[in-house]
């Protein structure tokens, strides 16, 4: 389970062969290597791109666990540029999604096309309307939406390995979208005095064909990159 600090809560949980790749990650056992984990990004900034924020903290505890991390992005363009000091639509400005996910990577950034599951062992979506705009069309289309061809591979190839997949925000769409039956939250399903702005989500992941799991915000301190036999577990503060 990947769970953020913020009211929009997402997370999809996905179980895994016992004995499976990720057995020996636990942290009890003796490792062989450290884990290898992917980190897709939409973009730089949360109303056009990934939410900073969250792409730090998985960066941070990623880290503290000593996981070797890639990022990836797809090479398209952007949906709009959003001018985040007016929060309004920069109508002049265009931009690229790996070009400006590059900034939050320092440059150690590659192609989402080249992200396979044979290199890694997780692969973890920030969240930020990046997700909705430039990996999809969920911000424009609802459930009538679109995802991109090469996030949707990734996240058949790595459901169909059976390695974790990790989503933040409103990334859970994604797998709402591409895979039948996923089990996933944007945390409760109903706004609560301002607590959960986004609870309107839950019901398009259902219309989507995902389930909606209704889950607290969870605020974890690991000191290992956790992945259990039965469950991926990644929990981040």
């Amino acid at each position: 389970m990947l769970a953020s600090r913020g009211p929009a809560l997402g997370t999809a949980l996905w179980r895994a062969a016992p004995g499976g790749p990720f057995a020996s990650f636990h942290c009890s056992a003796r490792r062989r290597r450290p884990a290898r984990v992917a980190v897709v990004l939409s973009g730089c900034g949360v109303y056009d791109g990934t939410e900073i924020h969250e792409a730090s903290a998985i960066l941070v505890h990623l880290s503290r666990g000593g996981a070797e991390v890639q990022m990836y992005a797809p090479d398209v363009p952007q949906m709009h540029v959003i001018d985040h000091s007016k929060g309004q639509p920069a109508e002049a400005e265009s931009r690229n999604v790996l070009v400006e996910s590059a900034r939050i990577a320092r440059g150690k950034i590659a192609s989402l096309a080249k992200l396979t599951t044979a290199d890694h062992d997780a692969v973890i979506f920030p969240g930020g309307f990046g997700a909705a705009k430039n990996l999809s069309t969920f911000a424009v289309d609802g459930k009538d939406c679109k995802v991109n061809r090469e996030v949707e591979r990734v996240l058949k190839d790595f459901h169909k390995a059976g390695k974790p997949i990790g989503l933040c925000c409103i990334s859970p769409v994604l797998a709402a979208k591409v895979l039948s039956g996923a089990e996933v939250t944007v945390g409760h399903e109903e706004e609560e005095g301002g607590k959960w702005p986004y609870a309107g989500t839950a019901g398009a992941i259902k219309e989507l064909g995902g389930k909606h799991c209704v889950k607290e915000v969870t605020i974890s301190f690991p000191v290992n990159f956790h992945v259990e036999r039965q469950f991926s577990n990644v929990l981040l503060q």
